[in-house]
């Protein structure tokens, strides 16, 4: 096995908090024949405040730009996103999803303060990805997709501790990660461009909320000392860091 190590913090761009930290492992898994299994990838995550998480999936190539579907956040019961509404039907009940209306369990209360968020982003938050690959010439995609479930006995799934597992327990975590090949606009080359969805389904209070994760990042110069990355497309949060939306 092979891998790379990675950190992931986000923090808050109106308060200027951070609220993740991330350390985890990228790995490739060879074929196995016990079991019967072709080459797969893992991601192994620790989430400090008490959660870890093995995700496994596959990796393939797009002879072009990724397909990114919708995606939204709206909550349902069990484990059967058939249960849903539509989101005219959520609105009503969770009026924080509303943005229109100014709402004190909202953070920030007055979407205005955050330059950049909108309604159609909230019901799609991959809305944000597609608008940043918009006009953009992508040759070559490489996609990571892993799942994590605590559904079925697989191997891989999800570990809280005793408090979350019972007050807000992460489940079920599904991530798309896009590795993609640019071409520059003006000038010959090519850069490369990281783009993520990542949903996690955290259990409380009866219900399933999807928690929804995007980002896209670019690679910076490479210097001996370090390498960096930047988030272009979303003005509303630090470089780096993500768009959170539950």
């Amino acid at each position: 096995m092979f891998g790379v190590h990675y950190m992931q913090t986000i923090s808050d761009s109106t308060l200027d908090a951070g609220i993740h930290l991330e350390p985890g492992i990228w790995a490739t898994v060879p074929s196995t024949t016990a079991p019967h299994e072709p080459p797969t990838v893992v991601r192994m995550a620790s989430i400090p405040h008490g959660t870890a998480v093995l995700a496994q999936g596959r990796a393939g190539t797009i002879a072009g730009p990724p397909i990114i579907k919708d995606v939204d956040i709206i909550p349902f019961f069990g484990r059967d996103p058939s249960t849903k509404g539509s989101f005219a039907d959520a609105k009503q009940s969770f009026s924080e999803l509303d943005m229109s209306v100014k709402k004190k369990f909202r953070q920030p209360s007055d979407p205005a303060t955050v330059p950049g968020i909108t309604q159609a982003m909230v019901k799609n938050p991959n809305l944000v990805l597609s608008k940043a690959i918009a006009g953009q010439e992508i040759v070559n995609t490489i996609v990571l997709h892993v799942n994590a479930t605590n559904a079925k006995l697989e191997g891989v799934g999800t570990a809280n501790t005793f408090f979350l597992v019972e007050n807000a327990s992460a489940n079920h975590v599904e991530a798309t990660f896009w590795i993609e090949t640019v071409k520059k606009p003006h000038k010959p080359g090519h850069f490369l461009q990281l783009q993520y969805t990542q949903t996690v389904m955290l259990d409380f209070n009866g219900l399933r909320w999807p928690h929804v994760s995007v980002a896209t990042l670019r690679k910076k110069a490479t210097t001996p000392a370090a390498r960096e990355v930047e988030a272009p497309s979303f003005r509303g949060a630090k470089a780096g860091s993500e768009l959170e939306l539950d």
